[in-house]
């Protein structure tokens, strides 16, 4: 397990440094200035050359890369150019609302995912097995920038049960801060728990067909106690995998979603970022979002192969 680790530790590593100088490179090839901006329509180009020389984007693109990294490792993220304010300290304001979207996603996902599957798998009722599959693929249809404004238009407005968005420190008021993380919890999670159910449904139909889960119906057990005690986790490693990677694109879905439910977190964060050209509050945040889909993928493997002795050794070999 120690040696598998480490593989997927220092795989992880690499597809990071890739990833950081994939941001880098897309973020400074892209048109626009953050000096033109900071400097403003009426600046002479002397003007515009100097605040360049001060934010150091005079220098080539490979020497600002290297004292970016350099930065990172030293953990000084440096300073916003359009909101002069520490990104670290941003960050720290922002996160909150955006992790607990996240999170709130995620479980929302899981529950809903597994929820299906598992109906879908052993349902005997064709009419249930259809319906469930007729949403699963309604709700893989819906994005959530549609998702979301219907919710806001049915419950926010229409029957004015649930506020329509807006962002509460759950330390705060509790209460609050979960009804109004609801729409956008539902409108990220629908196109994505269609994928774990059908996932989890599909492989455990596979495993109900293993010999060890026939000598058990053989011996006389109960059909749910062998559903979840047999059936469902020795199924749940694609799903598990597949929620990893979800994570990372619910992560990236954070950004519509707190668009459209007016959410003050780091996707709004980093919409403004790139709107005002701030290529160094930019490439943070968006490294830091890559950085956590690796890790969540990360865990997931290695839940996996925690949980399944056979991906360790494939993955050894």
């Amino acid at each position: 397990m120690i040696r598998y680790t480490l593989r997927r530790l220092t795989g992880a590593i690499g597809v990071l440094l890739i990833a950081s100088v994939a941001v880098f490179a897309l973020l400074h090839l892209a048109p626009g200035d953050p000096a033109t901006v900071l400097a403003g329509p009426d600046a002479t180009p002397q003007t515009v050359a100097a605040i360049r020389h001060q934010l150091g984007l005079d220098q080539s693109v490979p020497h600002q890369y290297v004292s970016w990294i350099g930065q990172l490792f030293s953990g000084h993220l440096g300073d916003s150019y359009t909101i002069h304010q520490p990104i670290g300290s941003l960050i720290a304001q922002r996160v909150g609302s955006t992790l607990q979207l996240t999170v709130a996603a995620t479980v929302l996902t899981l529950v809903l995912g597994v929820a299906m599957g598992v109906a879908l798998a052993t349902s005997r009722r064709r009419v249930v097995t259809q319906t469930l599959d007729y949403l699963a693929t309604l709700a893989l249809a819906l994005p959530p920038f549609v998702s979301g404004v219907i919710l806001i238009f049915l419950f926010a407005v229409v029957w004015k049960v649930l506020p329509s968005g807006g962002y509460v420190a759950l330390g705060q008021q509790p209460g609050e801060a979960l009804r109004r993380l609801i729409l956008p919890s539902i409108a990220m999670a629908l196109p994505s728990a269609p994928v774990i159910a059908r996932l989890l449904a599909a492989e455990m139909r596979r495993v109900a067909q293993q010999e060890f889960v026939l000598t058990a119906i053989a011996k006389g057990a109960g059909r749910r106690w062998i559903t979840w005690r047999h059936i469902v986790p020795n199924s749940v490693g694609p799903a598990i995998i597949e929620l990893g990677i979800r994570i990372g694109q619910l992560l990236g879905g954070a950004i519509i979603a707190e668009a459209i439910f007016a959410r003050a977190g780091l996707g709004s964060l980093l919409v403004q970022a790139v709107e005002s050209r701030d290529y160094r509050l930019a490439q943070v945040l968006l490294l830091l979002a890559i950085s956590a889909a690796i890790l969540t993928q990360l865990v997931a493997e290695l839940c996996i192969a925690a949980i399944d002795p056979r991906v360790r050794v494939g993955g050894t070999a």
